[in-house]
């Protein structure tokens, strides 16, 4: 075969590709492979393209006694790290290496072990003191009627906390599979918001409500989730017995017409530096304070995903000592 028919050959291959003769020289690059390994490197040793120690492995080892190997590369691209699978074969005399990019799959798998892990340790603290009051109620205090209504106190606690966490691992699970497709029933945004705080048992009287009526394409039942979880986290964490704010403000972006929802309260504040995680799952700036108070750490992991449906957008302003801000950006068509 040719060089121009190697050439016209790897062309039609969708994955960067690269053919090293025997001699250990690259013959030819397809135009992936050039976009990923250099536009100079035809004619020259795999070495000056490729400077991973387990790929140029694979190519002297297919060289030598032919058959397939397979090896991974890491290299940083556009700031980031990309890693990739290299598949290198023996064609006729001639090396052929294959580099597919699995830095979106690696990062799934990722994300995966850590969510594993995460239920795992959220799951455990709460079974763990289970097994341990049943086992003394069923032996030490067993006939201590205080101790034993004082255990099944904290046991209610904790199987109510499990319970939470299973819903919120729910909402979440269902909110992701939904992401994608556009809510449109028309929801009257003042009622909805007026609805949420005058459910807050007790705590309606320190919500206080600006803006006119407002209606827009949504999921009424996932925007009050949305707003449910903002102001609850307002008046838990805002500071005790001050106003939680919430008010709509009509606000034009760069997709239209959209309406702004603020909860702000006037609480200790959060740090910078834990801003922009808020959202990812099972993420607390204070583990303890949460878990005291009822959170899963997946409150605004769903916040963010049903905003996100809505074609919206979560901001998060903060200062410490003086307050934090929610807003949700919620475009009107």
């Amino acid at each position: 075969m040719t060089l121009a028919e190697l050439q016209r050959l790897l062309s039609g291959l969708p994955l960067p590709a690269m053919l090293v003769r025997h001699d250990d020289q690259i013959l030819a690059v397809n135009a992936p492979g050039r976009a990923l390994l250099g536009e100079e490197v035809v004619g020259r040793h795999p070495a000056m393209a490729v400077r991973t120690p387990s790929v140029l492995e694979a190519i002297s080892t297919v060289a030598r006694a032919g058959g397939v190997q397979e090896a991974r590369m890491t290299l940083r691209r556009e700031g980031q790290e990309a890693v990739f699978q290299v598949t290198v074969s023996e064609q006729g005399g001639i090396t052929l290496c294959i580099f597919r990019d699995v830095t979106e799959e690696e990062r799934a798998g990722e994300m995966r072990r850590d969510f594993v892990a995460n239920v795992s340790h959220e799951l455990r603290t709460p079974l763990t003191a289970l097994m341990g009051f049943i086992e003394t109620l069923k032996h030490a205090a067993k006939d201590d009627p205080k101790a034993r209504e004082m255990f099944l106190s904290i046991m209610e606690a904790e199987a109510g906390r499990m319970n939470r966490l299973v819903r919120d691992l729910l909402h979440l699970s269902r909110v992701e599979a939904e992401e994608r497709v556009r809510p449109k029933e028309a929801v009257e945004l003042r009622g909805l918001l007026e609805g949420v705080i005058s459910s807050l048992a007790g705590m309606a009287d320190r919500v206080d409500l600006s803006g006119d009526p407002v209606t827009l394409p949504g999921d009424r039942d996932q925007l009050v989730q949305v707003f449910t979880n903002l102001v609850e986290n307002a008046l838990k964490y805002g500071a005790a017995g001050q106003v939680v704010r919430v008010s709509l403000t009509p606000e034009e972006t760069v997709r239209g017409p959209a309406v702004r929802v603020e909860v702000a309260d006037e609480g200790e504040g959060i740090d910078p530096v834990h801003l922009p995680r808020l959202t990812e799952r099972f993420y607390r700036v204070e583990s303890h304070r949460s878990r005291v108070m009822g959170g899963t750490g997946l409150g605004l992991a769903i916040v963010k995903h049903i905003v996100s449906r809505h074609r919206g957008w979560l901001r998060v302003e903060s200062v410490v000592g003086e307050g934090s801000r929610f807003s949700v950006v919620l475009p009107l068509g």
